[in-house]
């Protein structure tokens, strides 16, 4: 039996103990709460219920174990009532019967029990289990407008295929800044706490992990190394990789010609007014640029305001995605990190912005076309580039 369904079934035997006498509510009665959000989760991602069954994801089966057990809890229809959006408790379906011990341990896995669940051999006794120092649970993310733009990118990037999609294979993986494909869903590491060593004597760090629905948990590494591992689809997504930028065939997603253009805001913010010189938004374009900026007043992108062209540069047999992808890393270091309000009051962050001088754009561009821009870097402090 792998540490997955150890852990698991023990935290789930723990929850069916005899309840601790407690004033307020007790650990177990938010163990049982914490359970439950976790079917509730499943039902809003898959939209049905959790299934028995040697051909289910343990997951799935560990929360259609724990569903079962929920129903027949005479608690939990005081507990869980009030928490029971979908009508989970109440399902008019027909009910497996309560499962008893040997049956558990079937669902998760298939091993061996014995006759008496207090004397299972390969399971830690619930006192011995040490519990995570907080549970992880899927929260709608606050600041979601700020990760939007990054998933939209990846997908596009995925699509141009600047980054694949690659079987999960270690937790040195797990890094942040890093996208993930598990249960179906992008998963971004926005932050990576310290790495610690847990009780068991395993590295394990705190994550902050976006999902592309609007999302985001606070799981352990080892949590979503344990979900990627458990998927069959679970997948790593690549670092962009830019590729070759010009040829002198016309392959799928080149272009007969692809113009970058650079603007300044006419935006009143003061934040932008101060800096106007130096604040420019950068991108790649096949069609006309004046087309581009028409709606530009009220496009978040354009920073909610007219703008200038002040620079474009026409290049021949482009591909225009690597093209503004490559031009967005090299100055990344020089990103605009501004949070803006749209015209409905929601917090959005400008990607495309950068404090960059429109000289080292110039030269940024010249390098591009004689292929030397890889050679070098732009540097923040010297407001210049450098190699």
């Amino acid at each position: 039996m792998t540490d997955l369904d150890l852990d698991d079934l023990a935290n789930e035997l723990r929850d069916f103990a005899e309840p601790d006498k407690k004033v307020g509510r007790s650990a177990r009665e938010e163990r049982i709460i914490s359970g439950f959000e976790d079917i509730q989760q499943f039902v809003d991602e898959h939209g049905r219920l959790p299934l028995h069954g040697e051909g289910r994801e343990i997951f799935e089966r560990l929360l259609a174990v724990r569903l079962d057990r929920l129903r027949h809890l005479p608690e939990s229809s005081q507990i869980l009532a009030p928490l029971d959006r979908q009508g989970l408790l109440g399902e008019a379906a027909e009910l497996q019967a309560e499962l008893d011990d040997d049956a558990l341990l079937a669902e998760l896995e298939g091993v061996d029990a014995p006759s008496e669940i207090e004397n299972l051999v390969h399971v830690p006794r619930p006192e011995d289990v040490v519990q995570p120092d907080e549970i992880a649970t899927r929260k709608p993310c606050a600041d979601f407008q700020r990760f939007k733009p990054l998933f939209q990118k990846v997908q596009q990037e995925l699509i141009a295929k600047l980054r694949t999609a690659r079987p999960f294979e270690l937790k040195s993986e797990i890094e942040s800044d890093r996208y993930f494909i598990v249960n179906g869903q992008i998963a971004y590491v926005a932050e990576k706490a310290e790495v610690f060593t847990n009780d068991q004597g395993r590295r394990d760090a705190r994550l902050r992990v976006v999902f592309d629905n609007g999302t985001e948990s606070n799981m352990l590494m080892r949590s979503l190394q344990r979900q990627l591992n458990a998927d069959p689809a679970g997948r790593r997504i690549s670092d962009p990789d830019v590729g070759p930028l010009f040829g002198d065939s016309s392959e799928e997603g080149d272009f007969g010609s692809g113009t970058i253009y650079v603007l300044r805001s006419y935006s009143k913010d003061p934040r932008i007014q101060n800096n106007r010189d130096v604040i420019h938004k950068i991108g790649v374009t096949g069609n006309d640029v004046e087309s581009r900026i028409a709606s530009a007043k009220v496009d978040p992108t354009f920073l909610l305001a007219d703008v200038e062209i002040v620079a474009s540069y026409v290049l021949f047999n482009v591909n225009r995605v690597k093209l503004e992808n490559l031009v967005h890393r090299f100055f990344e270091p020089a990103r605009l990190d501004l949070e803006m309000q749209d015209r409905f009051g929601r917090p959005f962050r400008p990607r495309e912005w950068f404090l960059v001088p429109l000289e080292a754009i110039d030269e940024a561009v010249r390098r591009i076309k004689d292929g030397t821009i890889t050679n070098c870097r732009y540097d923040v402090n010297s407001a210049s580039i450098i190699g």
